[in-house]
């Protein structure tokens, strides 16, 4: 049976932590996400951040990064909390962080589990070196599926495609235990070349690429009517890249439609407290879906430590007031490990073992 990397089930593995909140009490997180740097040498129309039709990144300052000596310190506090694991991401592109080597190695000489989102274009020399001696997974964003077409969707020059492909072989062809993967953001630009990327990709020598909507608005109906226009060409051409599946290569389906209104159906954001986002302004965050907007805010971190805020009463009485009804009604990653978590929470102890 293939080992899975992509399951809303894996949070259901971490049972003192349920049992917590089971229990009226607040565990430490178990993922954290760590926006490093706000700065990113690539300007993607489609970034979440940096687009006027989507809520994300609307406080977002892009010259923002968290100071050296901050990020030691939530470091230490991240080994003190025992928190599992950590994720870098944007914000900006993670790799141009200046200190993000001696992050990593710290992180791991604790046993902290790594990851990171990236554009791919700094995944060489000491960067790259740490991530394949101590990373689990790094997953690389493309989008166009050659020179000019990756160009143009990240106004950089048209040499910057072959590049970013060498970095993916020469990170491939080092045999680490990091698992390299390729994420696909589509759009009705790329709709007809999925299966020309995958190909290119799975020449790299990746092992899996993730293919994904591109999110044009807080709307579900609004999404829904963009891809509309060529979902069919969508699914076609990852049907044809599936039979590229092999025993060293995958692709992972994530093309779906949106719900019309974002809705949720339960009242508190288990999720936050199992995985929290420290963004570059030094500020915490529910999530990735709400990071540098007012309303995902839960704290600032700049004049006190991450430990000392996550067990503050003012973040609990944040988390408990957060309510995905009335402050979530958009598009949510975690919406289906919420749904999932609230029924495990809500089971009647004494009927668990009528299965």
């Amino acid at each position: 049976m293939q080992n899975s990397i992509y399951s809303s089930l894996k949070a259901l593995h971490f049972h003192e932590s349920l049992d917590a909140m089971r229990g009226g009490d607040l565990p430490p997180p178990v993922h954290v996400r760590i926006k490093p740097t706000n700065v990113c040498n690539h300007s993607c129309y489609f970034c979440a951040y940096r687009t006027d039709d989507v809520s994300l990144g609307e406080n977002m300052v892009v010259r923002d990064r968290i100071p050296r000596e901050k990020m030691a310190e939530i470091v230490d506090d991240l080994l003190t909390m025992g928190v599992r694991a950590v994720t870098f991401s944007g914000g900006g592109e993670p790799l141009l962080y200046p200190y993000f080597v001696e992050t990593v190695e710290r992180l791991a000489a604790g046993g902290v589990k790594i990851a990171s989102l990236t554009n791919g274009s700094r995944l060489k020399g000491k960067v790259a070196d740490a991530l394949a001696a101590h990373g689990t997974w790094l997953r690389v964003s493309i989008d166009g599926w050659d020179g000019p077409s990756y160009g143009d969707y990240r106004a950089v020059n048209a040499g910057a495609f072959d590049e970013v492909m060498t970095n993916l072989t020469n990170f491939a062809a080092r045999g680490s235990n990091c698992v390299l993967g390729a994420s696909i953001i589509v759009d009705e630009k790329n709709a007809p070349h999925i299966l020309e990327l995958c190909r290119k990709l799975k020449a790299t020598g990746v092992a899996h690429v993730k293919i994904s909507p591109c999110i044009i608005a807080n709307s579900g109906a609004e999404n829904n009517e963009y891809h509309n226009e060529f979902k069919d060409i969508v699914k076609a051409q990852i049907s044809e890249a599936k039979t590229l599946d092999d025993g060293d290569f995958h692709i992972v389906d994530h093309y779906h439609g949106m719900e019309v209104d974002f809705s949720k159906p339960y009242r508190h954001c288990t999720f936050a407290q199992m995985l929290t986002v420290i963004g570059a302004d030094c500020k915490v965050y529910t999530c990735q879906d709400k990071a540098y907007t007012e309303s995902g805010t839960l704290g600032d971190i700049s004049g006190r430590g991450f430990y000392e805020f996550w067990n503050s009463a003012e973040n609990k009485e944040h988390l408990a007031a957060l309510d995905p009804r009335q402050a979530c009604r958009h598009h949510c990653v975690a919406d289906a490990k919420n749904r999932l978590l609230s029924d495990y929470l809500s089971l009647a102890p004494d009927h668990l073992a009528f299965i």
